[in-house]
């Protein structure tokens, strides 16, 4: 039991008036600087305040918006004009001020020495080095670039070993991500059906329809921040439910959930027509198999997924399909998408050949545009996540950013290759084809730093990396349980 020191009470008590009371001063000068939308925000500014006041009181709470937040941020500025991205920092943010208000016990938690932390804050000061870059143009470009590199993976990570690190969290996370991404699929089969609606066709007119209506065919993209994104989540979903469908579970309705979760996610992801999505179901489930190291399970699989492989490649079945017919093209070594991603990487290589460092977090892509128009960076195309990587942070960085993803890979296939526990092995096994279908897809396309996938696979590493201390409790439990069931012996003799 803690005694806290009466003038220590007293000290909290006044800090986190002064903290609650600029908090509030803050949000409403930020309100009154705007239109008609921060007008309404200011309306709300009560509600928000018991909101606030909540997450300090249970930073848990925090932590489950933030994840729910993440799937529809960027679905949200199609309908409100509005950075509702940095919605999800200043949750985090306050989920982290809650955390000053809790005793040295509420903050013990059994993996917040992981080797996970270590990579983690290894890239992290990497990318914070990356302020001093000669060939950086600002710290707003930094700043707001950095959050999907590294910011995000560094805050959500400490804070859920610290507040979400039970067994019951990762069922309660998988059921809530289930939930949103078949939320997805549904609002995704509408677009599809039903047609999109005002705020999304605002959107496609202006400069999304060239590349979301093909041969007059709409990619569907539901509330995500497109077509590519979405597909990749939704087979990144149905990897995971589809691993899990394969395992045991406590009763036949979840295993029917898990059954209807993989198969809705996996239309999702051929109705997205992303290309790139369907190598995350591939390898995902191809890295399952491997690290079963079950040969009832591993020779299926691959019969299956060579049979699913050979029916893309080497046949014309489901031509006809428009989603069929695309995918296939993504094993077309001569296709003209392709050919032009490796003629923009031979022009990268050659201008980072003297930049071993990059050209600075926030100087390609989307925010290259807007903080460096008309630079060489800017203007060239990325495609993929692991190309931003390195033109952002060069050859240096691509180095420790894929030997951190090469040794967070390595350390848990060996832990899962070891592990006996069947149900924690399905459920961790999952998580794990799941990452390793995301960290093979990302070469395609920017999958990884983005909503919902980052938030998502953020979480699936800290219960990959609890995988130790979930085995030591559920091994406790099973002995507490036999010496709890293990009848008294009586002495007869007088």
């Amino acid at each position: 039991m803690v005694i806290l020191h009466p003038d220590r009470i007293r000290a909290k008590e006044v800090l986190k008036a002064v903290l609650l009371f600029l908090l509030a001063v803050v949000l409403a000068i930020v309100f009154t600087k705007g239109g008609l939308a921060t007008m309404i925000g200011l309306a709300a500014m009560p509600i928000g305040l018991v909101f606030v006041g909540i997450i300090i009181a249970k930073p848990r709470i925090g932590l489950w918006s933030m994840f729910v937040f993440s799937f529809f941020a960027n679905g949200i500025t199609r309908y409100i004009d509005g950075p509702f991205g940095l919605g999800v920092d200043i949750i985090l943010l306050i989920t982290a001020l809650g955390l000053l208000f809790r005793t040295k016990e509420d903050l013990e938690s059994p993996g917040i020495k992981s080797p996970l932390m270590t990579a983690v804050l290894i890239w992290f000061a990497y990318t914070v080095f990356e302020i001093v870059n000669p060939e950086a143009r600002s710290f707003e470009a930094w700043f707001y670039a950095a959050r999907g590199v590294s910011l995000y993976f560094v805050s959500t990570i400490p804070l859920a070993l610290i507040l979400l690190y039970k067994e019951e969290d990762l069922d309660k996370f998988i059921n809530i991500w289930f939930g949103l991404s078949l939320f997805a699929t549904f609002w995704g089969i509408k677009q599809l059906t039903l047609g999109t609606d005002f705020a999304e066709e605002r959107w496609l007119e202006s400069g999304a329809r060239k590349t979301h209506i093909l041969f007059g065919k709409l990619r569907v993209f539901s509330f995500y921040s497109d077509a590519g994104q979405f597909g990749a989540a939704q087979a990144h979903t149905g990897v995971v439910a589809g691993i899990l469908a394969m395992g045991p579970t406590k009763t036949k309705r979840r295993k029917y959930f898990y059954i209807l979760t993989c198969l809705l996610s996996l239309y999702g992801m051929a109705i997205s027509g992303t290309r790139g999505a369907m190598f995350v179901a591939i390898t995902g489930f191809a890295i399952y198999f491997l690290v079963s190291n079950n040969m009832k399970i591993i020779i299926p699989g691959i019969i299956f997924g060579a049979l699913a492989f050979g029916m893309l490649k080497y046949t014309n079945i489901g031509q006809q399909n428009d989603q069929i017919r695309r995918m296939r093209t993504g094993l077309d070594p001569n296709d003209a998408s392709l050919m032009a991603r490796l003629e923009n990487q031979q022009k990268l290589k050659v201008y980072l050949a003297s930049r071993p460092i990059g050209g600075g977090i926030g100087s390609a892509g989307s925010w290259g545009q807007r903080f460096s128009p008309g630079t060489f960076l800017a203007t060239t195309p990325l495609d993929s996540w692991y190309v931003k990587i390195w033109a952002e942070s060069g050859i240096i960085g691509l180095t420790i950013y894929i030997g951190m993803l090469l040794f967070l890979l390595g350390n848990r296939f060996i832990f899962l290759f070891k592990l006996k526990d069947p149900e924690l092995k399905f459920k961790l096994a999952a998580l794990y084809g799941g990452f390793f279908g995301i960290c093979f897809a990302s070469y395609g396309n920017q999958i990884f730093g983005q909503f919902p996938t980052g938030s998502v696979i953020y979480l699936s590493l800290v219960y990959l990396f609890l995988g130790e201390t979930f085995v030591r409790k559920r091994s406790l439990n099973k002995t507490n349980e036999s010496e709890f069931s293990t009848p008294l012996s009586i002495d007869h003799q007088h």
